[in-house]
């Protein structure tokens, strides 16, 4: 397959340039959640790589899903800064970089979230055979399996798009390169690129929805058994931040591309975009660490090595 079937050598990303008297204020308020971001995710990854404490798997699984948040939000957020302030051009190529890697690390996060609801249903509901069932090869095969899955439904987004031939506008209605506002551009059809998105992003979206739902099924109903209050809260206390992280990835993922999906309605999918694709992000490692003890205690033990 060719790197580039097409006429058109670089696209003109819009973004928010029709929004001229916000560019400032815009570009200061990415700036300050793109900072965020890559301070929250990279300073949780290093605490729990720096603490054998935290080297457990529902950790390990953080620790991925903190990585992906980090390297998803460096495949746009950079260059979207850099339009606010700049033109707004992208190469061809440098288009299909980005497309596949946000496929690549959306897909992934979601089956990490599944392994995430896997690990905490073994806990509660198997727990004297938890360190079997969550052994390092289950984890190690799970966040492969994550990895593998969302390179692969990266791979047939970026393939098929690889296929049109873009010979009119090269104006994107949108900050990214991402697969529903590039269809129209195209002056081949685009039926083959349609089924596949929405094959591929509702098997994501179904499998990894029914799994988490099963798995926190059986978590209820282990955790209304347990006969003290204190167990029920305790137990309650270890989902509650996986459950709110899923509700914000799900939710706003949902809202956005559904919000996509109408005709005329690329316009509020791109402001719906921001919160999916920049807020969510920031607020995964805030979810993970301000409620959990765990952490703050790593926390709480890493500075005072550092500062004494």
């Amino acid at each position: 397959m060719t790197l580039r079937n097409s006429s058109v050598t670089e696209f003109i990303l819009v973004g928010f340039s029709d929004q001229p008297a916000l560019q400032l204020l815009l570009f200061l308020f990415f700036l300050v959640i793109y900072v965020l971001t890559v301070v929250g995710n990279l300073g949780l990854i290093t605490l729990i790589g720096l603490n054998s404490s935290l080297h457990t798997p529902m950790y390990f699984f953080l620790f991925n899903l903190s990585f992906i948040d980090f390297c998803y939000s460096c495949v746009f957020t950079p260059k979207m800064l850099n339009d606010l302030i700049s033109e707004n051009v992208i190469s061809y190529v440098g288009c299909m970089i980005q497309l596949f890697f946000f496929c690549f690390f959306v897909n992934s996060e979601c089956y990490v979230l599944v392994s995430m609801a896997y690990d905490r249903y073994v806990a509660i509901c198997n727990p004297l055979l938890y360190t079997v069932a969550m052994s390092p090869k289950v984890c190690t095969l799970l966040m492969l399996g994550s990895y593998v899955i969302g390179f692969a439904g990266a791979m047939a987004h970026t393939g098929n798009m690889l296929r049109l031939n873009f010979c009119a506008s090269n104006t994107i209605h949108h900050y990214l390169c991402e697969v529903l506002p590039l269809l129209p551009l195209s002056c081949t059809s685009t039926y083959s690129n349609k089924l596949v998105f929405f094959i591929v992003v509702g098997m994501v979206i179904t499998v990894s929805s029914i799994s988490i739902f099963i798995s926190y099924a059986l978590i209820l109903s282990t955790i209304l058994r347990i006969p003290s209050a204190e167990g029920r809260s305790k137990a309650f206390g270890t989902c509650g931040s996986h459950v709110v992280a899923v509700a914000l990835f799900f939710g706003s993922g949902a809202f956005t591309y559904l919000t996509n999906s109408f005709p005329g309605s690329m316009e509020e999918g791109r402001f719906a975009s921001v919160f999916y694709t920049n807020v969510v992000p920031m607020f995964n490692p805030l979810i993970y660490s301000l409620r959990n003890k765990d952490v703050k205690i790593a926390l709480d033990k890493t500075v005072k090595r550092v500062l004494f």
